[in-house]
């Protein structure tokens, strides 16, 4: 099963993105993972409203049709480590061809991008910096994996 993080922006800081580049390694090793980074929007005014617009048109832009997308927002759905496997886990069982995760920038993803997807996700109640969002998100995608194949890095077990 494929999936795809599209991330708006780089990681600025490079042990972050290190810290990144290993989780995204490790959670390929599980998932087809694949990362897309659609540049930050500028010269738009500084609107946050346009901002977000601007930077949905390059996410939308790099959205593979046939795949779920999962919006990562502060106010989606907050799922365990065990459901985020669990559902993975059946997509791929089922033949589920994958899902795209939107992760937005400075100002978050555009209120009509998360209308239209399928599914809302919180890393946190908490507001996480875009980079710290894609670690997090990075992180939990590689303990999915291990947590399908029942491997001890997951404390909890399997599923």
């Amino acid at each position: 099963m494929r999936l795809l993080v599209l991330a708006v922006g780089s990681p600025r800081d490079r042990h972050m993105a290190a810290m990144i580049r290993e989780y995204e390694t490790r959670a390929g090793r599980y998932f087809r993972l694949e990362t897309t980074e659609v540049p930050a929007a500028t010269g738009v005014g500084g609107s946050p409203a346009a901002v977000r617009a601007r930077e949905a048109e390059n996410l939308l832009k790099r959205a593979p049709r046939g795949l779920d997308t999962w919006a990562l927002t502060s106010g989606g759905t907050e799922v365990s480590s065990r459901d985020l496997a669990g559902s993975l886990s059946d997509m791929a069982t089922y033949g589920h061809p994958g899902v795209v995760f939107l992760i937005g920038g400075a100002f978050g993803l555009d209120e009509d991008l998360v209308k239209g997807c399928s599914r809302t996700l919180s890393l946190s109640r908490m507001t996480l910096p875009h980079e710290m969002a894609r670690l997090v998100l990075a992180e939990q995608i590689y303990r999915a994996g291990t947590i399908v194949r029942g491997e001890p890095y997951h404390k909890g077990g399997p599923l």
